[in-house]
């Protein structure tokens, strides 16, 4: 089910994201430390953030790029997990763009073994659609497979 500017319920958590699209279309993806799954940029947005502020925040923060605001496409806001919504945004990388050496995740937590920081996300890749599903929790692999891009 999608809303497109419909603000969520007090008690939902909106995520903002950016979905970056190659010339190959194949989708950004940022591997969760510590997980087995892949995952997009995305951060939860805070009271006083526009969901494009926080979407390019989510993708400073999780892979060091930074883009000017007008290269963001809005997508809009989409129902995802119970109590939870994707406020989604696509941007279409430069044709220059394939080798992923160069991200690095800023954000950080702290292992709960060790106590030392780690990064949220520990990997890069770009992903077809074939390898959404393999890759990504169902609900974020039925949320990106719906969308065209």
């Amino acid at each position: 089910m999608r809303f497109t500017n419909v603000p969520a319920r007090r008690t939902d958590m909106v995520l903002s994201c950016t979905i970056i699209v190659n010339p190959d279309q194949q989708i950004l993806l940022c591997h969760a430390t510590g997980l087995h799954c892949w995952d997009i940029p995305k951060v939860v947005r805070h009271d006083a953030e526009t969901p494009l502020d926080a979407a390019r925040r989510a993708l400073q923060e999780e892979t060091g790029l930074a883009f000017d605001r007008h290269l963001f496409e809005d997508l809009g806001c989409f129902s995802y997990q119970p109590q939870k919504a994707l406020y989604l945004f696509k941007l279409r990388s430069p044709g220059a763009f394939r080798n992923l050496d160069h991200l690095r995740c800023t954000s950080h937590f702290m292992d709960r073994t060790t106590g030392r920081p780690m990064p949220e996300m520990d990997g890069f890749r770009w992903a077809s659609r074939r390898d959404i599903a393999a890759l990504c929790p169902t609900p974020l692999a039925r949320r990106l497979l719906a969308l065209a891009w």
